[in-house]
């Protein structure tokens, strides 16, 4: 027999045993390798990729849908018929989800920078595959039942977009190193150029991105607007119970410039704030009248309506997690709301010369005033003794005839059209959702004399893009929070915008031809000498101040017998590298 000392002791590397650990159950030392990853698990990869990209779209869209959360509550309050705040589970699943896969996406990685082969654990096939099928039922539902949310994103890159490209332009430059180490490891030719021309072109076009970014924010400062008005849509609904004398109020206190209401008609021709079809929402409707619960609001008298309170509701659902932030006053003042008319509305405008716009919901056809609503809320108006130059008239029906009787109103359009076929008909403003009119149409109605107010607008970003891009007004259900916006949230101009592109460029070409240099460094040195034998081994091995102490000694091993095939001494060469050699005793038994 022979006794052979051993060839190398290796060492504990806890850190590479966590990554391939955690991400394939890999913990000893013989389970992991460093063969090409199989075609399955490559598939997997591919999967996990893609199963990030929707995830990161989804919780983007999430994070700038902050501005209609008030919105999606009530969309589903109408398919339920109770309200609660839906956005709280979906934000939950969406950030867990998010950072599962994020983290999966890291280790693996980490794989592919120290040559491991991928082998995702079962366990997590089954966490990406649920993350995925979250991700696509949650995409499907809101495509059907809030598809005009998608706009926010789009709309949302005007603000973000210069940044996220930044973002984008750093992570790329980061992944340099992954992509050099790749290719200095790589055995064929042909591997290296596709590598190398994918990873080029997905920086050549993260270098070119900012021709096709567009924000109105990127402008000369001296041609910024003035700060768009503020109306308090439902008055300060995030402050109040919304659609009460207590809710306009605190908008008035918020300096707002004009109120905005929904506007209902009762049974004996009295209209009245609600935005709802009925009353269960905002009001003790079932306490007062438990057979009448689900009866339309039109269906109510205003004698009954006076009976109602409309803001209990708003201490008990806390809908917009402010009730904690209410003094005792506040919160008294909350409880003793009851439903308020158009008439009192008016008054109060009239008494801070505030601009009032409303819309005004027709009757049901079995309802008494369904051919007299426009006539009955002519009344009420003129009976407030409001001035006319201060309300915003938007119902098209008998507008003609509206104008007629009061010329003063400032005629206004919930739909959207040409500025030729609103002048045709006397309209001088528009009311639209915030997503409705593009930089450009805005520019135009401006250019035309038409004012454009944009609802609900309660983000700071919103409403910093709308201002650089000229709107008239707003109409939001955060005045508190748009009062804390005296200028425009970030504005730049084209210079300083390119100057930050071209630097950012230059930086990041400069960052990936140092790391390519520094991974293959060893490569260009010994292809420039003129070597006459090349040998890969030698090379790695001498690139090995990037490698783990594993790879090291394997390389060593490799380039020990690739060197005694050539004709050198096996023991010269086990000392030259560090290696203690092979010792042979005979034994005789």
């Amino acid at each position: 027999m022979v006794k052979h000392q051993p060839l190398q002791v290796y060492e504990r590397q806890l850190c590479l045993s966590c990554i391939t650990g955690i991400y394939g159950c890999r913990w000893k030392r013989y389970q992991r390798s460093h063969d090409d990853t199989t075609k399955w698990e490559l598939l997997w990869s591919v999967i996990l990729l893609f199963t990030f990209s929707l995830l990161l779209i989804w919780s983007y869209f999430w994070w700038e849908a902050d501005n209609d959360y008030n919105e999606f509550n009530w969309f589903l309050y109408n398919r339920s018929g109770e309200w609660t705040d839906g956005t709280v589970p979906i934000l939950a699943t969406t950030a867990a989800g998010f950072t599962y896969i994020a983290f999966l996406m890291v280790l693996a990685l980490c794989h592919v920078a120290l040559g491991q082969q991928l082998n995702l654990h079962w366990l997590h096939k089954i966490g990406v595959i649920a993350a995925l099928l979250t991700t696509v039922i949650g995409i499907i539902s809101v495509t059907q039942t809030w598809e005009q949310e998608w706009d926010v994103i789009p709309i949302s890159f005007q603000a973000t977009g210069p940044f996220l490209h930044v973002g984008a332009l750093a992570a790329a430059t980061a992944l340099s190193w992954i992509v050099a180490g790749q290719v200095a490891r790589a055995e064929k030719t042909l591997f290296q150029v596709v590598v190398v021309l994918l990873y080029l072109s997905v920086l050549l076009g993260l270098y070119v991105l900012p021709l096709y970014l567009t924000s109105p924010c990127i402008t000369d400062p001296s041609t910024l607007k003035p700060r768009p008005e503020v109306f308090g849509h439902q008055g300060a609904p995030m402050l109040a119970p919304e659609n009460t004398l207590w809710s306009f109020q605190r908008a008035l206190q918020m300096n707002v410039s004009g109120l905005e209401a929904d506007v209902a008609i009762s049974v004996d021709g009295v209209p009245f704030l609600m935005h709802d079809l009925t009353l269960r929402r905002t009001t003790d409707v079932g306490k007062v009248f438990p057979d009448r619960e689900k009866d339309k609001a039109s269906q109510f008298n205003w004698t009954d309506l006076q009976q109602l309170n409309a803001g209990q509701w708003f201490l008990k659902d806390d809908p917009f997690w402010t009730v904690n932030t209410m003094s005792l006053r506040e919160k008294n003042l909350t409880a003793k709301q009851s439903v308020c008319s158009l008439e009192q509305l008016l008054k109060l405008a009239s008494y801070h010369n505030s601009t009032v716009v409303f819309r005004l919901q027709r009757p049901p056809p079995e309802h008494p005033c369904y051919t007299t609503w426009i006539n009955d809320t002519l009344q009420a108006v003129q009976k407030s003794g409001v001035p006319q130059s201060l309300v915003m008239w938007t119902p098209d029906d008998e507008r003609a005839q509206v104008t007629q009787s009061a010329p003063g109103f400032i005629q206004t359009s919930l739909e959207k059209h040409s500025p030729e076929h609103l002048h045709r008909f006397g309209i001088s403003r528009l009311l639209l959702r915030y997503n409705q009119a593009s930089a450009r149409e805005i520019a135009e109605y401006s250019r035309n004399n038409i004012s454009l107010t944009l609802y609900t607008v309660n983000e700071p970003w919103l409403y910093s893009v709308l201002w650089c891009s000229g709107v008239s007004s707003v109409s939001s259900e955060a005045p508190h929070i748009l009062k804390k916006v005296p200028y425009p949230v970030w504005l730049m101009s084209p210079n300083e915008y390119c100057l930050m592109w071209v630097s950012a460029d230059l930086l990041s070409f400069a960052v990936v031809i140092g790391i390519f240099i520094l991974q293959n460094y060893h490569v260009i040195r010994y292809r420039m000498s003129g070597m006459r034998s090349y040998n890969p081994e030698q090379i790695m091995l001498n690139a090995a101040v990037r490698t783990s102490s594993r790879d090291v000694n394997v390389m060593k091993e490799r380039l020990i017998f690739s060197e005694v095939r050539n004709g050198g001494s096996a023991e010269e060469l086990y000392e030259e590298h560090g290696f203690d050699s092979y010792s042979g005793q005979s034994i005789r038994q």
